[in-house]
């Protein structure tokens, strides 16, 4: 009977793929952005420029961005830095909609994909929490 219950709450191997390739997607993805942002690329600086609160925000973004993206990488730390980046995508949300011309839809799907992550790999949350299902 255990063994039973064991197969059935083992996530399947295409699940297991395919959360893996999310993670890779969007460490490549926040690796990119957040160098961008440290390497002061013009375009970052502008936008940094226009949000208003200063270059040392784009440094401190860019940082969070970097570790969030290594932590997605690091076995055990997916779903802490799914959500840590998630809330970064959140601010750039508000971001987009209050102060920036720009459009809001890649911050969403980012934080689309970062949400999907973090429920993914929600039993290393559970499992800090001391719940484990």
């Amino acid at each position: 009977m255990s063994q039973t219950l064991t197969a059935t709450s083992a996530p399947s191997r295409k699940l297991t793929i395919a959360t893996w390739s999310l993670q890779i997607l969007l460490a490549l993805v926040f690796l990119a952005a957040g160098g961008a942002k440290l390497a002061g690329v013009p375009m970052m600086v502008q936008v940094y420029d226009l949000i208003g609160v200063g270059q040392w925000f784009r440094i401190v973004t860019g940082l969070v961005e970097v570790a969030g993206a290594v932590a997605l990488l690091i076995p055990g730390y997916a779903a802490f830095a799914a959500l840590w980046l998630a809330c970064t995508m959140v601010g750039a949300i508000i971001a987009h909609l209050v102060v920036l011309p720009t459009p809001v839809a890649p911050a969403a799907v980012l934080l689309a994909l970062t949400g999907t992550l973090t429920w993914l790999r929600r039993d290393q949350v559970l499992s800090v929490l001391g719940r484990r299902r």
